[in-house]
């Protein structure tokens, strides 16, 4: 059986609805938090079981009968992330599952500026030290970020942000397509996997001009200081520490950290990769 954790978030939901289309539901269960939100699944003949990375108790029920586990990584970030992690792996070790995955990182590094990039780095560490057969599928970056970062420059017609590099946005929809082959073709990768990242990088500049031709509005891209940046953002009701997380974003891509692209993502799925201005048509048509 296959166990998919955070199967009501975007990612997990759409490795389910991929791996209901390869193998039979009783052979798929999830483990999430609110099991009333995944009344959808239960309704499709796939087990809904509560499982909550702070609550280890709960963990056991979850991963039992698991051949393999996929973990999708935590919507948290340092001691938080870590400690989730952990009791998660841990679980699943003791579930007895033979193969853990995990949703990674392309641009998992301890030295990041980026913070969820230390904990994807430490938590791949933790897998290893674990003794249970993991993969780490090093996702590359959301593309579904970009149209967060366009928010207000839809309003405005200014994509205002600190200096950037080039960022090889992935699909959701890829991403999760990938996870699912993984699961179902085993085999295909044992330990960390190379990126796995669309077919081209781009940084906000292009970003913007694509959103200008999907939109038929010009969005013209505006650097600022780090600074005056991460000012902008804390005067407007943005935390301080969500505040420094999104510079450090800016930090780590004109660092090159995302700019890697490879040609695995397309080959495990068996097909190019969706494009950025795919993904933009689609949200902001």
């Amino acid at each position: 059986m296959i166990v998919v954790t955070g199967a009501n978030g975007q990612l997990g939901r759409g490795v389910v609805d991929r791996l209901l289309a390869r193998v039979p539901a009783e052979r798929i269960a999830v483990s999430v938090r609110d099991p009333e939100g995944a009344r959808e699944l239960t309704e499709r003949g796939v087990r809904v079981r509560r499982g909550d990375f702070d609550a280890p108790e709960t963990l056991a029920e979850a991963f039992e009968g698991a051949d393999q586990i996929l973990l999708v990584s935590a919507a948290s970030t340092g001691d938080a992330a870590l400690r989730q992690h952990r009791t998660a792996i841990a679980a699943a070790r003791d579930s007895g599952a033979r193969r853990v995955l995990y949703t990674s990182h392309m641009g998992a590094n301890p030295a990041s500026p980026f913070a969820p990039m230390p904990d994807h780095a430490e938590t791949e560490a933790v897998l290893r030290a674990s003794g249970v057969p993991f993969t780490s599928l090093r996702n590359g970056f959301y593309a579904a970020t970009t149209v967060m970062l366009l928010g207000e420059a839809l309003k405005t017609g200014e994509l205002t942000a600190p200096e950037d590099g080039p960022v090889s946005w992935t699909a959701h929809a890829d991403l999760a397509e990938a996870a699912a082959t993984a699961l179902v073709e085993e085999g295909r990768f044992d330990g960390v996997t190379p990126p796995l990242t669309g077919a081209e990088a781009l940084d906000l500049a292009e970003v913007a001009a694509l959103a200008s031709a999907v939109t038929g509005r010009t969005i013209k891209r505006v650097t600022v200081a780090d600074e005056e940046y991460r000012a902008g953002l804390v005067s407007h009701g943005v935390p301080e520490g969500q505040a420094e997380l999104l510079v450090g974003l800016f930090r780590a891509s004109r660092a090159g950290e995302f700019a890697e692209v490879s040609p695995v993502l397309g080959e495990l799925i068996g097909r190019a990769p969706t494009s950025l201005r795919e993904v933009l048509g689609a949200a902001l048509a």
